[in-house]
Order: C-alpha cells, then sequence, then structure tokens
C-alpha cells in the first residue's frame, strides 16, 4: 500500500499539518521535530508528489548530489566543480555517499527528494532503472551524471570512452602484447559495461583470441584492484588496461612494490580522473585515458538549475568523450583526441 502523509505523522508522533510544513518549509519547525519527520519519512519510504502544489511552493537554493565514492578522487573533483558552479548561482550543495551500496542509495533519494532539496544530481548504482525511476518523485528535477540507464526518462551527462579503450587495445596489439588484461568496475555500471564492450571489440577486431578469464571486476573503490591485478600477472598478460583512475593508481603503487617496471615488464593503460603529480611521475611509461571531470561537473550543475526551473523541459543527453594519450607521443599531438 502506498505510504501516506498521515502514516508519516503517526510515526513521528506529530499532526500531517507539521509533516507538510517540514516538507514544504512553509512555517517554523524544531530541529527536533523536522529530524522525527524525516526519520519517519526515511524509515516509511514516504515520496511525496513533487507536482503538487504544495510540494513545490519556494525553492530551498539546495541541490542534493548523491555519488558512490567520496573518498574516489574522480567523484571529489566532480564534487568540488559543481558545487563552483552552484555557488556562482547562489546554490548549495548537499552530499550522500552510498559507498556503492544501492540500499543507501535508496534511503537518501527518498530523504532528500521529501523537502531537503529542490534538485538531484545521481550517480547511481542501482542494477535497474525501474528501481531507481520508482524513488523519485514525479515532476522532480533529476540529471543522471556518469552512470546512465537505456531508458532516457532523465537528463544525463556522461562521458564516453569506447574509443580509447579501443584504440588502446590496438595499439598494444601493435607493439606485441598478446595478452592484454582488462580490470573493469562493477559489472552492472553503464560505465563498466562500456568500457568492457570497447576491449572485446578490439580483441575480436585485432584477431586475438577471446579469454574471459582476462577480464576481472573491482568495486572501483579502495583496495580493489590489487587482487584482480596479482590474477591477470599470474596469466601472464603483457598489458593490463585499468578502467577506473583510483584501481589505476593503485594498481602503479602494487607494481612498483612487486618490482614489476612499467613499459619494460609489462605495459600500463591509465585511466586519469584528476590532475595529479603522481600521473606525471608516470607520464613516459603508461599510456593515459584522461577524463573531462571538470566539464562534466560544470555540465551536471548547469543542467540541474535548468531542470529546477522549468521540471517540464525536453530531457537532455550530454556525451562527453575522454582523451586518449599513449605516452610516446608528444601530449600536444593528442589534446584534441577524442
Amino acid at each position: 500500500m502506498k505510504v501516506t502523509i498521515s502514516d508519516v505523522a503517526k510515526l513521528a508522533g506529530v499532526s500531517t499539518a507539521t509533516v507538510s510544513h517540514t516538507i514544504n518549509n512553509t512555517r517554523y519547525v524544531s530541529e527536533e521535530t523536522r529530524e522525527k519527520v524525516y526519520a519517519a519519512i526515511s524509515r516509511l519510504g514516504y515520496t511525496p508528489d513533487a507536482s503538487a502544489r504544495s510540494f513545490r511552493t519556494g525553492k530551498r537554493k539546495t541541490i542534493g548530489f548523491i555519488v558512490p565514492d567520496i573518498s574516489n578522487k574522480f567523484f571529489a573533483t566532480m564534487i568540488e566543480s559543481v558545487e563552483n558552479y552552484l555557488a556562482a548561482a547562489g546554490y548549495h550543495l548537499i552530499i550522500a555517499n552510498t559507498k556503492e551500496d544501492m540500499d543507501r542509495e535508496e534511503r537518501n533519494i527518498r530523504l532528500l527528494s521529501a523537502g531537503l532539496v529542490d534538485g538531484l544530481l545521481i550517480a547511481s548504482t542501482m542494477d535497474s532503472f525501474q528501481r531507481l525511476d520508482s524513488l523519485i518523485p514525479a515532476g522532480f528535477p533529476v540529471v543522471l551524471v556518469d552512470r546512465v540507464f537505456g531508458e532516457k526518462k532523465f537528463t544525463s551527462v556522461c562521458v564516453s570512452n569506447f574509443q580509447p579503450i579501443y584504440r588502446s587495445v590496438c595499439r598494444l596489439v601493435g607493439k606485441g602484447d598478446r595478452r592484454i588484461g582488462i580490470i573493469g568496475g562493477l559489472p552492472r555500471l553503464s560505465s563498466t559495461q562500456e568500457r568492457i564492450s570497447a576491449y572485446q571489440q578490439a580483441i575480436s577486431d585485432c584477431g586475438l583470441e577471446a579469454e574471459a578469464s582476462l577480464i576481472r571486476y573491482g568495486d572501483s573503490m579502495e583496495n580493489s584492484a590489487h587482487g584482480c591485478l596479482d590474477e591477470l600477472l599470474e596469466q601472464h598478460c603483457d598489458a593490463v588496461i585499468v578502467t577506473n583512475g583510483l584501481m589505476a593508481s593503485e594498481s602503479i603503487i602494487h607494481l612498483h612494490r612487486k618490482g614489476v617496471q612499467l613499459a619494460r615488464d609489462i605495459d600500463l593503460v591509465s585511466f586519469v580522473d584528476y590532475e595529479s603529480d603522481f600521473y606525471e611521475l608516470y607520464a613516459n611509461q603508461i599510456d593515459s585515458i584522461v577524463q573531462p571531470v571538470d566539464e562534466l561537473g560544470n555540465i551536471a550543475g548547469e543542467e540541474i538549475l535548468k531542470r529546477v526551473e522549468d521540471p517540464d523541459a525536453p530531457i537532455f543527453e550530454k556525451v562527453l568523450t575522454s582523451a586518449y594519450r599513449p605516452y610516446d607521443v608528444p601530449k600536444s599531438k593528442n589534446d584534441s583526441d577524442g
């Protein structure tokens, strides 16, 4: 049965009017009462209808950003870009960290969309669009960031890495590598699926035998690359593609500790998710796939504010492209690659 405002009021021990005022910010409510109301909303999974007049009274000048891992510099850098863009427009940003946990994401979406924010940016870890869609109140402004779904119900901003990965495999084959492994993120994510698809297509087109054992999956979080990398080394890989900046930097450190020399003992293709002197140290030893993180954040901020102002605006899909930079080609020749 659908959860009603009366159910929330009963659990919180307040009147339905108090719940309404808390959600719509139409009258002063004590912090203690406000916490009780939002705790009840979260526990019951109450979802107000964002198209209702009472829910859309006034703006809070606040946007929520649901991210899978704030310790990942890719998302930390993006958060900073989004926050700078929103601040210039007079908006605040609230961050919710899901730690790649679908249940945590569900709770955060329900809580934030229940009246705390004017709109949501979501880098979703959900395994199905239907589950995500069921959580979004009707008419509520949402922009999907980095991770998308086949269904095009919400505006989205993401990065395509198909061509850079395809090109990197072809380059490795051209150098003589024959056992090329790849470390992807969570298999359920659209970003992972695209990257593995590009790898598989290039392996086939380059005439190499496809080996499922050369495809390993981490969880895109800290300490998930080591085991994958060891498994690939045991299979005598002469090249590895790491499709996530955090896992790539951990792979470089892990190889160094094992005494495996880059560009001599093994070829490495590394995703670069942020500006760092760390990557500069290895720029002449690894191929890089550079993500346009700042641009991604700016566009995400721009699009969510457009939808806050006009929730019925046409759905917008923006796909950026990363840059592939082989280490032995001068950087100036590759700045425009996509």
